[in-house]
């Protein structure tokens, strides 16, 4: 059984930080994407940061557009988590936002939610203005 469980979301205020973790356990996450997804009232769930977490190559990092230069994905291997350091931040970042993992995605799949299998329960992050 595979479970993500996320933390650190909050209330800030536009051009202030926050950090969010996801603490995954189950399974040896070496070979797994991990991904940060958002979703905001009324609209779709979005791909936001995603890691392709490999403990003999290294990783791969890629971005949404939006927060490019703002908001920074990392993994910790040793205690199986993924983080999300988020600069910067905008009321238009506002969403909840999920951790999800999955362990057979072509790099294409990476931005597509459909294509992960596991989930936590989302953490709220609210920007004000």
């Amino acid at each position: 059984q595979v479970q993500l469980l996320e933390s650190g979301g909050g209330l800030v205020q536009a051009g202030g930080s926050l950090r969010l973790a996801c603490a995954a356990s189950g399974r040896t996450f070496s070979t797994y994407v991990m991904g940060w997804f958002r979703q905001a009232p009324g609209k779709e769930r979005e791909f936001v940061a995603a890691i392709n977490w490999s403990n003999w190559s290294g990783g791969s990092i890629y971005y949404a557009d939006s927060v490019k230069g703002r908001f920074t994905i990392s993994r910790d291997y040793a205690k199986n988590a993924v983080y999300l350091q988020m600069n910067s931040l905008k009321p238009e970042d506002t969403a909840v936002y999920y951790c999800a993992a999955d362990s057979r995605l072509s790099v294409s799949d990476y931005v597509s939610y459909l294509k992960y299998d596991y989930w936590g329960q989302g953490t709220q992050v609210t920007v004000s203005s």
